[in-house]
C-alpha cells in the first residue's frame, strides 16, 4: 500500500509542514517521518472504507482517533487540517480512487466537528 500512494503521503505531508514550519523546528525530521507514517495509517483506513464500500467505517476511524488526540493535547483541527491536506494532495494526483477517498476524507472532517459542535452545546 505504502508505495502505492508514496508521493500522494508525502505531498499531504509537505503541505502541512509548509502551512505549519514551527512543526519542522518544533519536531525536525523525526516528526516529519512519524507525520508520514500517521497519514499511511489514514490511507489504510480509507483502503478499508473503499473496500467496505461504507463511509461509517472512515467517520468511526476519524472519530476515535481526534479522541485519542485530543487526550494528548492536541486539537480537532490538528487532524482536519492533515485530512485537508490529504484532500488537497489527492485533488493533484492521479489516483483512481482519488474521488472516493475524498468524499471519506469530508465525512470524515464533518463528523469531527459535528461531534465538536455537540460537545460545546453539552457544556454550554
Amino acid at each position: 500500500m505504502e508505495n502505492k500512494y508514496k508521493s500522494v503521503i508525502e505531498r499531504a505531508v509537505m503541505k502541512l509542514y509548509e502551512r505549519y514550519p514551527e512543526l519542522q523546528e518544533r519536531f525536525g525530521e523525526m516528526g516529519k517521518q512519524k507525520c508520514y507514517e500517521d497519514n499511511v495509517h489514514h490511507f489504510n483506513y480509507l483502503q478499508t472504507t473503499a473496500a467496505a464500500g461504507d463511509e461509517k467505517v472512515f467517520i468511526d476511524y476519524a472519530l476515535w482517533l481526534n479522541n485519542v488526540l485530543i487526550s494528548r493535547g492536541m486539537k480537532s483541527d490538528h487532524l482536519i487540517d492533515n485530512f485537508v491536506c490529504i484532500l488537497e494532495a489527492l485533488e493533484e494526483s492521479d489516483s483512481e480512487e482519488a474521488d472516493s477517498f475524498q468524499d471519506y476524507l469530508n465525512a470524515g472532517i464533518r463528523a469531527i466537528r459535528e461531534n465538536d459542535l455537540a460537545q460545546q452545546l453539552q457544556k454550554g
